[in-house]
């Protein structure tokens, strides 16, 4: 299986173009059609399956929270379009997915992003975010047995804002809005 790259952390998002599924409609789109927003990239193995339709659920139930933020959320199986439309229409947890939902059959998304389960032909659960110039802020890649949580997505998303606008502060763990943030003085290092 690939490994991971972290060394994509504040490197440029690769540009692909993809065909989703979204508001009922297939269509065609660029990942940098996006620039100006900050965005979340959902990799999740595959359509009716049991962990995912929870993930996607509790993504779309957060969705609108997210949006607020100025992100845009697109998930990427190695599902086709036409499979996500099957699972649009048949599944009650995934009926209310109103972000798009990107088709990656070859892979070759999954591949660039070191996601790629190659014995499965499926993607590991993996979430990147990126921020409004295409630079990815974070990462985080996990077995698929192990669903991941929206309104942590979310404050993550809030914690990578809060810092790109207000340069020289830091997040500390489990920061929310609102919080106090730090900054850093190597003076007080080891006494935190």
């Amino acid at each position: 299986m690939e490994t991971q790259n972290y060394s994509l952390i504040n490197q440029p998002l690769p540009d692909f173009e993809v065909d989703i599924y979204h508001q009922g409609k297939e269509k065609k789109i660029k990942l940098s059609d996006y620039r100006g927003k900050w965005l979340i990239l959902f990799f999740y193995p595959a359509d009716f399956t049991f962990v995912c339709p929870t993930e996607l659920r509790e993504l779309a139930q957060n969705y609108e929270a997210i949006k607020n933020e100025n992100a845009e959320v697109i998930s990427f199986s190695t599902d086709t379009v036409f499979v996500h439309k099957a699972w649009h229409d048949n599944s009650d947890a995934i009926s209310g997915v109103q972000f798009p939902m990107a088709a990656d059959p070859t892979g070759k998304v999954c591949k660039a992003l070191g996601t790629y389960i190659p014995d499965e032909g499926l993607s590991l659960r993996a979430t990147f975010i990126i921020d409004p110039e295409g630079i990815i802020k974070a990462i985080e890649i996990q077995d698929n047995n192990i669903g991941r949580s929206a309104s942590e997505m979310l404050r993550k998303i809030q914690a990578a804002k809060f810092v790109a606008e207000h340069g020289g502060e830091v997040c500390p763990a489990s920061w929310k809005p609102g919080d106090k943030t730090l900054k850093p003085d190597l003076d007080l290092v080891g006494k935190i």
